[in-house]
């Protein structure tokens, strides 16, 4: 989903969620949408996911399509290594609310 698909979909949809996900070991964050019915997208450019270096610039370019609050939620390849589920998707816990 494009920034411009993101616009259109915020605009016709009222219940969603928006998810910054950093990976541990890394400092990019990549941006996920989730929908009602459970599809996930990843935010991209040019068929490609947008990487961002920073919590500002995604700051930046959600402000830019309608968005103001979104989860901050840190992905531990650690969790897969040794045999558990990741639970991120999940667990209201692991997520940490972001209000821009």
């Amino acid at each position: 989903m494009d920034i411009h698909h993101l616009q259109a979909f915020v605009a016709s949809h009222d219940n969603f969620e928006i998810r910054v996900i950093t990976h541990a070991g890394s400092s990019f964050c990549q941006v996920e949408v989730e929908d009602l019915e459970g599809k996930r997208d990843l935010l991209t450019r040019a068929g490609k996911p947008m990487l961002f270096r920073a919590l500002d610039d995604v700051y930046l370019e959600l402000k830019r399509a309608g968005i103001h609050r979104a989860y901050l939620v840190q992905h531990a390849p650690e969790d897969e290594v040794v045999g558990r589920q990741a639970h991120y998707h999940d667990s209201l816990t692991s997520r940490i609310p972001l209000a821009f």
